[in-house]
C-alpha cells in the first residue's frame, strides 16, 4: 500500500480528523502563494511584500499598503478548488471537526466548511479603527488610496493579522484544542516556516500526522505520511 492509499484508509476510518492548510491549499484557485518560485516574494516591488504587509508599514504608509493590498491579496473572483470541496464534504460527513488554517481568502468557507480557524484573519472583514463599523472587501477593493469608514470617516484596517502582530487568543486557542484532541491530522499546502502558526502541529500527539506538500518542509521526519504532491490530485481521490 502505498502512502496515498494509507492516507485514504485513515480518512475513510477517522471521525476526528482535523486539516492544517497553508498558502498551498488556494494556489489551485488562482491565488499567489509566497514562498515558491513564482510567489510574492520572488516579484518585484518597491519594498519587499513582508515589509509592506507589517503593522510598523501599514502605520507609515498606508497609501502604498493598500495599493499593493488590492493588487495582491484581493482576490475576490476566487473559486474554492477541489481541496476545500472535498475538505467541506468531510466536515459534513461528520468525519473533519475542523480547519485550522494561515489563508485569509475566505475560500474555506465559500466551499461550505462551518468550523474554520482562521490564525491570520480574512480580507473579506475590515472594520473602522475609530468607530468600529464593517466594511466590505468589495468596497476595499473599489476605493481608492486609504478608505475611510462611511460612518464616521475614520480609517479602515482589514482584520488580517500582519507581520508583528499578535494572533487572535481565541482563534489559537480552540485551533490547539482541534489539533490535540485530533486522531487523523492532515497538514497541506504549508512550508511549515511562519511561527507561531507552523508550531501548532508540536499539539498533536497522535499517531496519524499526515504531511502534504510539493516540496520538503522542517517538519518532514516528523511526519507518520509524507506526500509530495499536489493537494488536488490527492484530495480527489477521498470518498465521502
Amino acid at each position: 500500500m502505498n502512502a496515498t492509499e494509507t492516507f485514504l484508509k485513515w480518512v475513510k476510518e477517522s471521525d476526528n480528523i482535523v486539516f492544517f492548510g497553508g498558502a498551498g491549499v488556494s494556489t489551485e484557485s488562482g491565488i499567489p502563494d509566497f514562498r515558491s518560485v513564482d510567489g510574492l516574494y520572488h516579484q518585484q516591488y518597491d519594498y519587499p511584500p513582508e515589509m509592506i504587509l507589517s503593522h510598523s508599514f501599514y502605520r507609515k504608509n498606508p497609501d502604498e499598503f493598500y495599493r499593493f493590498y488590492r493588487a495582491k491579496m484581493l482576490c475576490l473572483d476566487a473559486e474554492p478548488n477541489i481541496t476545500h470541496k472535498k475538505l467541506a464534504e468531510l466536515e459534513a460527513a461528520g468525519k473533519l471537526k475542523g480547519i485550522v488554517t494561515q489563508n485569509i481568502d475566505g475560500l474555506h468557507q465559500k466551499a461550505g466548511s462551518k468550523n474554520v480557524m482562521e490564525l491570520h484573519g480574512s480580507v473579506l472583514r475590515n472594520y473602522c479603527e475609530r468607530c468600529g463599523q464593517f466594511v466590505s472587501a468589495e468596497e476595499i477593493l473599489h476605493s481608492e488610496g486609504v478608505p475611510v469608514c462611511p460612518v464616521c470617516g475614520g480609517p479602515v484596517k482589514p482584520d488580517v493579522v500582519l507581520y508583528e502582530e499578535g494572533l487572535n487568543q481565541k482563534t489559537l486557542q480552540d485551533a490547539v484544542y482541534a489539533i490535540r484532541h485530533a486522531d487523523v491530522l492532515i497538514v497541506g499546502g504549508t512550508s511549515l516556516s511562519v511561527y507561531p502558526a507552523a508550531g501548532l502541529i508540536d499539539y498533536y500527539s497522535g499517531n496519524k500526522l499526515v504531511l502534504i506538500n510539493k516540496s520538503a518542509t522542517p517538519m518532514d521526519r516528523k511526519a507518520d505520511l509524507l506526500i509530495q504532491e499536489g493537494l488536488g490530485s490527492v484530495f480527489a481521490q477521498i470518498e465521502c
